[in-house]
Order: C-alpha cells, then structure tokens, then sequence
C-alpha cells in the first residue's frame, strides 16, 4: 500500500509537468488570422479582344470558384470607357456568366481601350475594400492594346508611382496582367517589377496564363 501511494505521489508531478510543457506549446502556437480578400477583375470587351474574350471570361470563372465564400468581387468591363458591371459574392457564376454574356456581347463599334480609366477605377475599388478589411487584388484580363482616345488608356510613365503611392494605405496590393502578347507584358513587368515586386506582380500570355493561376492565388493570401 506504501508503495503504492508513493508511486502515485512520484508521478503526480511527473504529469504536472508534462501537462505544463503541453499547455506552453499548445498555447504558443499562432493561427494565421483569415483575411477575405477583394478581387478586382478588369476585363476588356473591345471588337479587338473579341477573339479571347471567352477564354478569359472562364478563367475569370475559374478562379472566382477557387475564392472563399466570404470574399468579395467586383468586376469592370473595358472598352472606349470602363463601368463597373457586378459586386458581390465570387460564387454566384451562373449570374457573373449571364451578365459577362450580355454586356460583352460583339459590337464592331466598340472601339477603344481604357485601360488607364479602369485602372484607375479599380485602385479606387481597392482602397475602398482595404478599409473594409479587405486583401485587394486586380486582375486584368486583356490584350493591353492602346487603341481610341488617349486620355483613357495606361499612362506607364506616372503608373508606377501611383501604385508606389497606392500601396502606401494597402501594402498587401497583388496586381496580375493576363492574356497579353509577351512585348506588352514586356512592358508591365519593366515598369511594375520594381514597385509590387516578384510575389505581388504576375504577368502571362494565353499560353502560360492557366499555369499562374496558383500564384495569382499565392500573391492574395490563398
């Protein structure tokens, strides 16, 4: 019976301190806090993008199925002006897709790219969702011609610096330019490298785009 109750008394805090190393590591122990994140699609409906639009218009749909109910979209049409065409949740494809079909329908008079107009927006957009708590992304989606007027298309001379500027209230901006002919990703990668840098800046031409979706991902937090 003593020498029972001694191997008791022996073990008692033998176990006290092996449940206090537990408690130490178990606690110590940090969860990544979940961040929605605020997708920002920029996507070009002019008569000149006609003939990749629909490939871009399901990777659009593609990765909207790969974000989390509680993150948000919003999506911008391009053509002589830019507008925003839908905002809500990444999960309702079946409306994206009806509204992607009826807004992007073929008019040969759709002629002009406002890529700069849109990207301008869409910074906006950014801000706006970062106060919200949001982790911005923009992805644009389309051949980057410069086509009709000019106060509307990308300025690259002062878009860096704006971005620099930009990033200054939302340190977590990823921008990715898909579906460009490589000169022009050329160019994106010359003036926005430097700025966003190697993880936040993805760029890829039709054949390379499905490969970097992982990384549009990655750059977001997913």
């Amino acid at each position: 019976m003593n020498k029972k109750l001694i191997i008791i008394c022996l073990l008692i805090p033998i176990a006290a301190l092996i449940l206090k190393f537990v408690w130490k590591g178990v606690s110590g122990i940090k969860v990544d806090e979940f961040k929605p994140v605020a997708a920002i699609f920029l996507v070009d409906i002019s008569a000149s993008n006609q003939n990749l639009l629909h490939k871009q218009e399901q990777y659009l749909l593609g990765l909207c199925k790969r974000l989390d109910p509680e993150d948000k979209i919003k999506i911008l049409l391009i053509s002589q002006d830019s507008y925003l065409a839908y905002e809500g949740t990444p999960h309702a494809t079946g409306v994206i897709n009806k509204m992607l079909k009826k807004y992007s329908a073929y008019d040969s008079k759709a002629y002009g790219t406002a890529y700069g107009t849109a990207m301008k927006k869409g910074v906006g957009h950014a801000l706006s969702m970062t106060k919200e708590g949001y982790v911005p992304a923009i992805i644009v989606l389309g051949d980057l011609e410069n086509e009709g007027a000019v106060e509307g298309q990308i300025n690259w001379n002062t878009l860096p610096k704006n971005i620099e500027k930009a990033k200054q209230y939302m340190p977590d901006l990823s921008i990715a330019f898909m579906y460009a002919h490589p000169t022009k990703l050329d160019l994106v990668k010359e003036k926005l490298g430097p700025v966003l840098g190697e993880n936040k800046l993805t760029i890829a031409s039709e054949e390379n785009a499905e490969k970097n979706v992982s990384k549009i991902l990655k750059a977001m937090g997913r």
